[in-house]
């Protein structure tokens, strides 16, 4: 009985380690969360006339043109815009596969996953990929906003007029003012 009894309790101990495992883990979701949601990456053209910030999931949060970029013509404009997007949508993918790794742990090797993918998506190499994420996550590149915004955000609703009551306003008052 004695043997049988310390075998239990050594499950028993396991159990309870892999469930401290699993709330270690799951501790750090929130923190996860908040760091992927606030997460942007931004590319600048080689010539710097188009920048692209991304957010969480390669999501495009602004494209910016300077007046040199909108003179190129539309071709030019065109492939760099390309180019540049899929650079930060590259950035942003590498970023938050650092975010998911460093607090989940790196059991799957999901940034190596990551730049192995686009290594070959981007016909580059994967030594090149982990140069940009050692630099991305050292130090982000200062970001000028100064040039013409593409996308903006929604205008705010228009204030509700300021008037008195409206013609309906008036029309039920005076019916249940009628009832009484």
């Amino acid at each position: 009985m004695t043997a049988e009894f310390e075998h239990l309790v050594a499950e028993y101990e396991r159990f309870r380690a892999g469930v401290r495992s699993a709330d270690d883990r799951f501790a750090g979701l929130g923190t996860m969360q908040q760091q992927l949601t606030e997460l942007r990456a931004s590319a600048a053209s080689a010539d710097g006339d188009v920048t692209v910030v991304t957010g969480p999931g390669g999501a495009v949060l602004d494209v910016k043109f300077t007046e040199a970029a909108l003179a190129k013509g539309p071709q030019a404009l065109s492939a760099t815009l390309l180019a540049t997007l899929r650079e930060a949508v590259g950035e942003a993918a590498r970023r938050q596969a650092v975010i998911v790794e460093e607090n989940m742990g790196d059991d799957f090797g999901l940034v190596d996953q990551v730049l192995e993918t686009q290594a070959v998506a981007f016909g580059t190499t994967v030594e090149e990929l982990r140069s940009k994420l050692t630099e991305e996550t050292a130090e982000p590149a200062p970001q000028d906003f100064s040039e013409q915004r593409v996308l903006r955000p929604a205008d705010p609703p228009p204030a509700p007029p300021a008037a008195g009551p409206s013609a309906g306003d008036r029309f039920l008052r005076n019916l249940f003012d009628e009832e009484d």
